[in-house]
């Protein structure tokens, strides 16, 4: 496999974009790796695709720099940058055959046709699609339009590929199968990929590193595992996952669902630490987990996720019960979506009264 120049990093130097009196990026500074696999994610309005499309050169700064290999590319025009992009819609050529829409990028660069004939069979074979070159997208499913539509964004040998949402017009079985292949399809060629979407699962399976972005703002950049086991603030503990908020004097503390047990009151978990008594108001079954919803006294409804094989039938709505968990489940956030906040585990001991 030919993989993609190395070396090529993007920079973001304190970059914004403003219309009028509404800012939709707000002096984001960023450094992507050479080959990695970040994800933009955030909700509609965050400013991820804003930033994605400054990047690709469809829209201006309005303040700062965009650097590629340590060169700005502020002032360089989009057919110049050299990126490739799949965007959700897959924007194929219907008139043009699986092999002629992977095809051309290379014939608008002049390459030679042994050249061009060699990339799009390195391409087809690269996204399984080796049978299918004489075939029209009409003829293909979304899965396989969308494997065209990566091959040729890849075929030219792009110094970053850029993916706006690709996978939105997907079912959710095939966008699971498709995000493997994605993952699988980085690793080979090395190219660096900068990824939008609002989907955490999507951003949490793929990433190297996920940007949480709010407002116009970066919230935390970190690993998934990072951002997941030890969010910064409310909003990265809530839109990345499912999280439960417990405050005490005026701290508060970010609690995962699958990360508490519970019990019947009185039948497990002791009288230690870490434990809180409320009442059972729902109990929903999802297939691998059973969703419990706690009343406690002094706190918004606690989110309890528990294995199903081993508690169907151990729970009654309404019936009293204990929650507990270990030391070092809780992690300690800041209210909002700041940016600012610091990371911490929760102290030992983290326990009624001591919330």
């Amino acid at each position: 496999m030919t993989t993609s120049p190395s070396g090529i990093g993007v920079r973001f130097d304190r970059v914004s974009k403003r219309y009028g009196r509404t800012t939709a990026v707000d002096g984001i500074s960023l450094d992507i790796k050479a080959g990695e696999f970040l994800t933009l994610l955030g909700p509609s309005g965050s400013g991820k695709t804003t930033l994605l499309m400054m990047l690709a050169g469809f829209q201006e700064i309005t303040s700062g720099d965009i650097l590629v290999g340590g060169t700005s590319i502020a002032a360089t025009p989009p057919e110049r940058r050299n990126f490739g992009m799949v965007f959700q819609g897959y924007a194929l050529f219907p008139h043009m055959s699986v092999q002629k829409n992977i095809a051309y990028p290379l014939y608008v660069r002049r390459k030679p046709a042994a050249e061009i004939d060699a990339r799009v069979r390195e391409m087809l074979e690269l996204v399984q699609l080796g049978g299918l070159a004489d075939r029209y997208p009409q003829q293909l499913s979304g899965g396989q339009q969308q494997r065209v539509a990566l091959a040729r964004a890849l075929s030219f040998s792009p110094r970053v590929l850029l993916l706006d949402e690709p996978l939105g017009a997907l079912d959710r079985k095939l966008r699971s199968d498709v995000q493997e292949q994605l993952k699988e399809i980085h690793h080979q060629v090395g190219t660096t990929f900068i990824y939008v979407t609002h989907d955490q699962e999507e951003a949490l399976t793929m990433s190297d590193r996920i940007v949480i972005m709010n407002r116009g703002k970066i919230v935390q950049v970190g690993t998934p595992i990072e951002l997941y086991e030890k969010p910064r603030t409310e909003f990265a503990a809530s839109f990345l996952g499912k999280s439960n908020f417990i405050t005490r004097d005026g701290r508060r503390f970010a609690l995962r669902p699958e990360k508490i047990d519970a019990a019947p009151a009185g039948i497990g978990g002791g009288g230690g630490p870490n434990r809180l008594t409320g009442t059972l108001r729902s109990i929903t079954y999802m297939g691998s987990t059973l969703k419990l919803m706690v009343d406690v006294p002094g706190n918004p409804l606690v989110e309890v996720h528990v294995p199903a094989w081993r508690n169907t039938g151990q729970f009654l709505a309404s019936q009293p019960i204990d929650l507990f968990w270990s030391d070092d489940a809780a992690v300690e956030v800041e209210d909002g979506d700041g940016d600012e906040a610091g990371a911490r585990s929760a102290p030992k001991g983290l326990a009624d009264g001591q919330i």
